[in-house]
């Protein structure tokens, strides 16, 4: 994630990002985590993957919108927070 150094990442816990095999997951990252409703999509000709996420940031109610795509075994994508700011993945 560029925006942020690791140890931000890494916080509470180690940052990551999981998806299940029924259209969901999960992700947390500093102190924001989320429950994903996913979609496989394809982006650009590659495989890829569009959720709907609500969730907390610092203890707040967040929710938003990302994507992502695998490229090199590595997660690129965005996320987004509802009335707020965007982020890079990479």
């Amino acid at each position: 994630m560029s925006d942020w150094e690791q140890d931000y990442i890494d916080e509470e816990e180690e940052g990551y990002f999981e998806f299940n095999d029924k259209g969901g997951g999960e992700f947390h990252f500093g102190y924001v985590h989320g429950q994903m409703d996913c979609k496989p999509i394809t982006r650009e000709g590659e495989p890829a993957v569009e959720w709907t996420w609500d969730g907390n940031d610092e203890m707040d109610p967040a929710q938003g919108r990302s994507w992502a795509v695998l490229k090199n075994e590595e997660l690129h994508g965005m996320i987004f927070f509802h009335g707020g700011s965007e982020f890079v993945r990479s």
